[in-house]
Formats: structure tokens, C-alpha cells, sequence
């Protein structure tokens, strides 16, 4: 009876025991253009659990000063961001078989409205397990904005 209650207690609360990431995502450009956004929202709100969902295990980001950061570091640097808005536009998505691409603008504000940033980005992900993976980051800033 008490291993009975035990694995129902792990099977009714999953978060306690590790993050669940969401298959069956739709393999289309759309999904990549919503999945950029909830990446973006997550990090807003300092949800490592939603980016490491997000992020593949082989993740690698060139960020805008050009430093290399792998999942691990990424993961741990979202608890230190600063308070602020990500405001994506001008995204296209491209699929080619399981790897697909995401490109846009970010437009980075404070609290307060004021833009901090545009940054160009683009990302590359796999089709994997049934979900998008983040494989690749690239960001640049722009300064004629």
C-alpha cells in the first residue's frame, strides 16, 4: 500500500521530480515563430524551467559581445537578468527536414519603456522527441536603432 501511494504521488506531481517538457508540437514554421516567443516570455518572468524545455542538450549561444555560453551556462545566467521587456518582431521560421530556424529583431526595454537594445538574432533548432530544440543561438546588437 506504501509503494502504492508513492508512485501515485510521483505520477500525480511530476514537478517535484523533474521538468516535463511538452511533445507532440506541431513540426511547422508557426510553431517555431510561438515557441520563440514563450523562450522570450519565459525569460522575462526568470523560468529556467520553461528554457530548459526549450534548450537541447548541445546548446551553444554566441551572445552579443560575441562570448560563447553553453546550456548549462545559459540556464544559469536567467535568474540574473535584469527586469525588462523582450518585444519580438520581423521573425520568419524555416523548416528544412528536422532542423528549422528562427530569425527577428528583440526589442529590449526596462521597466519603464525605454529601449535598452535591439538585437538581431537567429536560432537553429532540431525536431526531437517530438518538440522543437533550441540547438544554436546567435545574437547582434544593433546600434542604428
Amino acid at each position: 500500500m506504501r509503494s502504492c501511494i508513492c508512485v501515485l504521488f510521483a505520477l500525480l506531481c511530476p514537478p517535484l521530480f523533474g521538468v516535463s517538457c511538452p511533445g507532440d508540437q506541431a513540426k511547422d514554421e508557426g510553431s517555431l515563430i510561438l515557441l520563440e516567443q514563450n523562450w522570450a516570455q519565459a525569460l522575462q518572468r526568470h523560468d529556467s524551467k520553461t528554457v530548459s524545455c526549450i534548450l537541447a542538450d548541445e546548446f551553444e549561444d554566441a551572445d552579443v559581445d560575441g562570448r560563447l555560453h553553453n546550456r548549462e551556462q545559459a540556464l544559469a545566467h536567467i535568474a540574473q537578468r535584469r527586469p525588462g521587456r523582450n518585444a519580438l518582431s520581423e521573425m520568419k521560421s524555416h523548416i528544412y527536414g528536422e532542423i528549422g530556424y528562427v530569425r527577428g529583431l528583440n526589442t529590449v526595454t526596462d521597466p519603464n519603456g525605454k529601449v535598452i537594445a535591439n538585437v538581431r538574432f537567429t536560432d537553429i533548432f532540431v525536431y526531437r522527441d517530438g518538440r522543437w530544440q533550441a540547438l544554436s543561438g546567435q545574437e547582434t546588437l544593433l546600434n542604428d536603432r
